[in-house]
């Protein structure tokens, strides 16, 4: 299974109008090869740089029980599924931020042989638990990016 994007490279810096600092809109994912017995995919976006000495990871996006028929997500729209709720407590896309650094940020691809039994606003925690012994492929996207500080500010 594979994971892109048109606006991105793996491990490539991510433009900053996918970022706070931009439209703060999603970028476009294609994904393919998804298993022919896959019920039901899940994206997760997540940053594992965020919070360092605490060890935190910042989820970004999470969005479970996509249609595996699904092959593309548009710039700035949501997958069809559930949406789960990031660290941020809300829901839907949140672009990259990083306060400190440059961070890597992570897309991740899931596909399941079921539909997950949670409500929307999940968090990530609960979405892996139920994910547990379900997986039957993953696909990863790794892009990166570092604030620079504007002219004016």
């Amino acid at each position: 299974m594979q994971l892109s994007s048109q606006a991105f490279v793996h491990n490539g810096s991510i433009p900053s109008q996918y970022t706070c600092d931009g439209n703060n809109t999603s970028p476009p994912l294609a994904m393919s090869g998804v298993p022919k017995e896959a019920i039901s995919l899940v994206l997760i976006m997540d940053d594992p740089d965020a919070v360092k000495p605490a060890g935190r990871v910042w989820d970004h996006w999470i969005v479970f029980n996509i249609p595996p028929t699904t092959t593309i997500i548009e710039e700035g729209k949501e997958p069809k599924g559930i949406q789960g709720r990031g660290t941020s407590g809300s829901s839907g896309y949140q672009g990259p931020c990083p306060p400190d650094a440059e961070h890597r940020y992570f897309f991740k691809l899931y596909a399941l042989d079921t539909m997950l039994r949670l409500p929307e606003g999940a968090a990530k925690k609960e979405v892996e638990a139920a994910m547990q012994g379900h997986v039957l492929a993953k696909a990863e996207l790794r892009g990166r990016y570092e604030r620079r500080e504007r002219s004016g500010r």
